[in-house]
């Protein structure tokens, strides 16, 4: 890039005391969060290292929790996280802005101006120097450049993408009641493209809520004969990822739900009224949610000289260092992570995420020391399903109960809960976990269960 155009050159760069190691988080989610603030609370508060993170959000909400907020079954707002507060509580630094570039020559970040809703400035576009960098930018939708897509297919990337679909659901659902004629045919239908976790959970939920949404007076609306959810995947199977035996007793819900499943079917074309299939088919639908892949985000392919695989993940080695330059690690979904014993990598997955977290921790105060860095391994501890209220499939790993062991119920669903609560755990400890799940409990028996707003 030329050097008229480096942040570096055009604004002043952010400084930091020269007597402190600096380590620069890029990316706030899961996996970015959970390291700043451990790393915060240790290196941070015991004044060994200064710890900044650079995320162009200003709150976090744990991404698996996307399509509840979809649905309408969560609020976001009771789950969110104000970076600027946890940054203040936990003894790192949050700086607002999205990085567009990289200088490893001079260690510096390059960082983009950030604007308000008015257009505004905000903070100018600068950069920020480090000793370590952690890249944790996660991933971005893959719509394999289907047609349409991007103009009529919401996707699930950030809590105001899911919290812009369900307000389309309402929109649909009010529309539907008060326009003078019947229902058109696919007006309320809602096609989830990705039959993932994230688009069978999606599903499930929406079963539901589309439900209890039109219980509140809109009886001009027939749920049975007028509400229509249909999950298309290409792949042989529902949940291609997890194993056969979670897909099939998945699949058995979903069908006592009535929620269609069409797998095989490749999408050729999103449009406003509809999916076009690589078959001839179509599928009337003006509700559409693409969940059919992920990729890490652009930028990285030409992040000065990283080296990154197809999918735009940049390719680290066990220690989770990037290839070509062992002060940058990468972590979460924007990493290709060699995993011992497979031939693919780390999967995306939050377990993942907070696992490798986790070991960069321990491994950043060997980092300090001088002392040599030990290899990330990928403890897989099972799949796991929700449906919502309905039910919650899964299977957890062998080293956890002696054998691999199927699960459903109330067990499975306590499991699943249990994900979250790590996370939470990871960024507010024990007590204020416990009263913030104790304060949403009550904040939802005084309100309806689902969001009509």
């Amino acid at each position: 890039m030329p050097e008229a155009s480096t942040p570096a050159s055009s604004a002043a760069t952010t400084t930091a005391p020269a007597s402190l190691h600096q380590i620069v988080v890029v990316g706030g989610g899961a996996a970015g969060l959970e390291l700043v603030t451990r790393l915060g609370d240790t290196l941070g508060r015991r004044g060994r290292a200064q710890i900044t993170l650079v995320e162009r959000a200003r709150t976090h909400l744990w991404k698996p929790l996307l399509h509840s907020v979809a649905a309408g079954s969560m609020d976001p707002g009771e789950h969110e996280l104000n970076y600027l507060a946890q940054a203040h509580w936990h003894h790192f630094r949050y700086r607002l802005g999205e990085m567009i570039g990289l200088d490893r020559r001079r260690k510096e970040v390059w960082v983009a101006a950030s604007h308000d809703e008015e257009g505004r400035e905000i903070t100018p576009a600068r950069s920020i120097p480090y000793d370590t960098l952690v890249i944790a930018v996660g991933s971005v939708t893959n719509d394999f450049g289907t047609k349409g897509a991007i103009e009529h297919a919401v996707p699930l990337e950030t809590p105001e993408q899911a919290v812009r679909f369900n307000h389309r659901l309402v929109n649909a659902c009010i529309r539907a009641h008060s326009q003078p004629g019947a229902v058109r045919p696919g007006q309320l239908h809602v096609a989830i493209i990705g039959a993932g976790a994230t688009g069978t959970e999606l599903a499930a939920e929406l079963h539901r809520t589309a439900r209890q949404v039109v219980a509140h007076g809109l009886d001009r609306v027939d749920p049975e004969r007028d509400i229509r959810i249909i999950l298309i995947e290409a792949a042989d199977r529902i949940l291609p990822a997890l194993p056969e035996r979670i897909a099939d007793a998945t699949g058995v819900l979903l069908k006592d739900l009535g929620v269609e499943v069409r797998t095989r079917a490749r999408v050729s074309e999103v449009r406003a009224d509809g999916v076009c299939l690589v078959d001839g088919a179509f599928i009337p639908s003006e509700l559409v949610v693409w969940s059919a892949g992920v990729k890490a985000p652009a930028f990285l392919q030409d992040l000065d000289g990283l080296e990154t695989n197809r999918l735009n993940q940049l390719v680290v080695t066990p220690t989770l260092q990037c290839t070509r330059d062992p002060d940058i690690f990468a972590i979460g979904d924007c990493a290709a992570c060699p995993r011992e014993g497979h031939t693919t990598p780390v999967p995306p997955r939050a377990q993942a995420a907070h696992q490798q977290a986790s070991h960069l921790l321990r491994q950043f105060r060997r980092r300090l020391q001088g002392g040599p860095l030990e290899p990330f391994r990928y403890r897989d501890f099972g799949s796991l399903v929700s449906l919502g209220e309905y039910s919650t499939v899964g299977s957890l790993m062998g080293f956890l109960v002696g054998r691999s062991m199927f699960i459903e119920g109330m067990f499975a669903r306590l499991m699943y809960e249990s994900l979250y609560k790590m996370h939470e755990l990871a960024l507010h400890g024990g007590r204020r976990t416990v009263s913030s799940t104790l304060a949403r409990g009550l904040s939802r028996r005084g309100g309806p269960q689902v969001k009509l707003h």
